[in-house]
């Protein structure tokens, strides 16, 4: 714990597009890899993960604070979901 009471907090956000969304890039790279010998490879989906350090007072609030960054900035809501783990770091 910090002096000013907050802790340290690893995060990982794992963003992906939601179910029925189409997805241009996992669609091209499930095109190509049999071109170059890999067969067999299906339903590939291509997604994003954002790693950062929060400061917080407790893992609730941790939390708390990145599903609100999730809305705001870090995923698109209408078109994507996310998947937030949160640990002391």
């Amino acid at each position: 714990m910090w002096h000013d009471g907050t802790m340290e907090f690893a995060v990982r956000v794992t963003v992906k597009l939601r179910e029925g969304i189409a997805d241009p890039q996992g669609a091209t790279i499930e095109r190509s890899l049999p071109a170059l010998g890999y067969d067999g490879v299906s339903r590939v989906s291509v997604g994003k993960v954002i790693d950062f350090t929060l400061a917080a007072t407790d893992e609730a609030s941790a939390k708390s604070e990145v599903h609100e960054m999730c809305e705001k900035f870090l995923a698109n809501p209408v078109i994507e979901d996310v998947v937030v783990e949160v640990a002391p770091a």
